[in-house]
């Protein structure tokens, strides 16, 4: 006689510390590449952010990343190109529990991620249980049911427009965190390049103070430990605070720069 094996969902364990208003402290990964994403996820921090918007991503690497981060600790946020409802699908079918949504300008463009992040009748995202990893092919019992719960979504706000609709789009039910982008923030506020650019800093502080007063988490990228601490002091509730490309590009500059002095 057969025994099928039944298997549990897994608890979004990023998401219940962001309720739970527990730092997590997270590195950006862009290279790739699942064996550097393993080594990644291996170091100790709280979250690893893969990124398919700059990183040479496609559907399959992400699949193959997040299969080599399942066993460890670290929770695997995956962010899209865009926050296109049939790409939100398949990263939702392949695993990702987080997902951080990129250039989210309104209220109105929340709520439409919120519903492509859920089961009917909640939301939109189609149904093939058969063919997703996630479900771990129709192997977790009432998948359809329980999904919705783990499914954490964060919006990422990093525009003009984005920041006068801070708090509408922070109002919005089943958003769970607000991520700043300084890059593209800097550019869309007229200081491109200029992430320490005073009024910079002072609209970030302003946008982290608004984001927690909203009761939602706030999160950002710096590379700036300083900066980092500051932000976290703000409330900041998820903070990476390095990028793989950036750790190796600094190692093998000082490396060769030890060899090659003169």
């Amino acid at each position: 006689m057969v025994i099928l094996q039944r298997m549990q969902l897994p608890k979004n364990e990023f998401k219940a510390a962001l309720r739970e208003k527990r730092r997590q402290i997270g590195l950006w990964v862009g290279l790739a590449d699942s064996v550097c994403a393993e080594i990644c996820a291996g170091a100790g921090f709280d979250w690893l952010l893969i990124d398919g918007e700059h990183g040479p991503n496609d559907v399959r690497t992400l699949l193959a990343q997040l299969q080599a981060v399942a066993s460890y600790a670290a929770h695997p946020v995956v962010r899209p190109l865009t926050g296109d409802v049939n790409l939100i699908k398949q990263l939702l079918d392949i695993g990702a529990q987080t997902i951080l949504i990129p250039m989210v300008e309104s209220a109105e463009q929340a709520q439409q991620l919120v519903s492509a992040t859920r089961y009917p009748p909640a939301g939109i995202r189609g149904i093939g249980t058969t063919l997703a990893r996630a479900a771990r092919w129709d192997r977790i019992p009432d998948y359809l049911h329980k999904a919705n719960e783990q499914v954490c979504l964060l919006v990422q706000v990093e525009t003009r427009k984005g920041l006068e609709n801070l708090e509408a789009i922070a109002a919005v039910e089943g958003v769970d965190g607000v991520f700043i982008g300084p890059s593209d923030l800097s550019a869309s506020l007229g200081h491109t390049g200029q992430i320490a650019h005073p009024e910079m800093l002072r609209v970030i502080e302003d946008a982290i103070r608004r984001i927690v007063a909203a009761g939602k988490a706030a999160g950002i990228l710096t590379t700036d430990e300083e900066l980092a601490r500051r932000h976290l002091e703000l409330g900041c509730s998820f903070v990476a605070v390095g990028i793989d490309t950036a750790l190796l590009k600094r190692a093998t500059d000082d490396l060769v720069g030890r060899f090659k002095e003169a």
